[in-house]
């Protein structure tokens, strides 16, 4: 699928593929630091960011939800973005 990074790029990795593999960390970590709170895609973004105007910033987060959302870690129902149960399962496990 191409919403979701292949081995290979996450094996030798590329800048960018580094870059988004901690852009989806910085998501995950959020959304399960304020669960049970849920926050829409653009009110997620705005917190993480610090409310900063850089499109391109929030632009590589809005990438991370929809990469998370992909691979099953996050499901947007009307937009509101909540962790899956795989994800707050993997919290519980690693003791986070």
């Amino acid at each position: 699928m191409h919403d979701q990074p292949s081995d290979a790029s996450l094996e030798g990795g590329s800048t960018a593929a580094r870059q988004d593999l901690k852009d989806q960390g910085v998501v995950l970590e959020h959304v399960l630091m304020v669960h049970p709170t849920h926050l829409t895609v653009p009110e997620l973004v705005r917190e993480i960011t610090a409310g900063a105007a850089d499109f391109a910033e929030g632009d590589r987060f809005e990438r991370a939800i929809r990469d998370l959302t992909g691979l099953g870690l996050l499901h947007c129902p009307g937009g509101v973005v909540v962790p899956s149960h795989a994800a707050i399962r993997c919290k519980q496990i690693l003791g986070a």
